[in-house]
């Protein structure tokens, strides 16, 4: 995509910019001189320059027009935004999604397979929303995001190593994955917003690197300094851990099914963001900074 393609921007909402991808996408905005009209649950969260917060459930009485929207909220809640939207005078909006719609959709877990019922619920009308409306759409839907110590993914099985020593796999964990940095869904997201190519689609954007399970939890590993210790364990053992980290608040939404898809691809294609917005993630490589 040639600069001369982008589309200048001067102001953008944010929904959901407390979220860890709306972190690095303030940060990239007001390094970029874009203002930023962010949206939370919270009144105020910092006082960044450049950075107007108000609060969701104020904010149709807000008397701005701003054009051009990325929503990273859950897009299962986005119908809740689309007054907001109205009032604004949205032209455009880029949603994050996520390739657990289609992961997930034959999951062995009743509650994983009404999730993913949920997202392709909410992107079908987020999508009919826009289109009555004549307002330009963009779905983009990332797989395992990662990144700044902050997210559910990588930073848990960090979590989980650094406090039993140890990490549990079923089989050979050789299913692949695709982890994708934050920063490079934010950059996605302020592409798409830019790209008239991307008008009314929707993309899965996935990371720069295709690893095994097992070896994503090895790298975590020694990203942690420590040294690798990656444990095979049988499904009835999975279920009964499970079923007792469960108790813990933190380990609440671990489901047996998470261990049976550590040996399935869950690999996806993103050859037509590169095409359409210049779509370039990293290899997986873990920092300081992120873990």
């Amino acid at each position: 995509m040639k600069d001369s393609d982008v589309l200048p921007l001067s102001e953008i909402g944010i929904i959901g910019a407390t979220s860890l991808v709306g972190d690095c996408l303030l940060k990239q905005l007001i390094q970029s001189g874009i203002r930023v009209a962010a949206y939370s649950r919270r009144e105020k969260v910092s006082s960044v320059d450049g950075v107007d917060w108000h609060r969701l459930d104020a904010a149709a009485a807000d008397d701005k027009s701003i054009k051009h929207w990325v929503s990273l909220a859950p897009i299962t809640a986005l119908s809740g935004c689309f007054s907001l939207l109205e009032a604004q005078g949205a032209r455009r909006v880029v949603v994050l999604s996520s390739t657990s719609r289609f992961t997930k959709v034959d999951s062995s877990n009743p509650e994983e397979k009404a999730y993913a019922l949920r997202f392709a619920e909410a992107e079908a009308q987020f999508q009919s929303w826009a289109e009555n409306l004549g307002i330009e759409w963009v779905i983009l839907r990332p797989t395992l995001i990662y990144g700044l110590k902050r997210d559910t993914n990588v930073g848990e099985i960090a979590r989980f190593i650094r406090r039993f020593g140890f990490f549990p796999i079923l089989g050979q964990a050789k299913g692949l994955r695709q982890p994708i940095h934050a920063q490079d869904v934010a950059n996605a997201c302020l592409a798409a917003l830019q790209s008239p190519l991307a008008a009314n689609r929707s993309y899965n954007i996935s990371g720069g690197e295709t690893l095994t399970y097992r070896a994503m939890v090895s790298q975590i590993f020694l990203a942690i300094h420590r040294e690798p210790r990656v444990f095979s364990i049988p499904l009835w053992l999975f279920r009964v851990a499970v079923a007792v980290l469960r108790q813990l608040p933190r380990y609440r939404l671990w489901t047996a099914a998470m261990a049976e898809r550590m040996n399935q691809d869950l690999v996806f294609d993103h050859s037509d963001a590169t095409r359409d917005f210049g779509f370039q993630p990293r290899e997986f490589k873990l920092s300081s900074d992120d873990i």
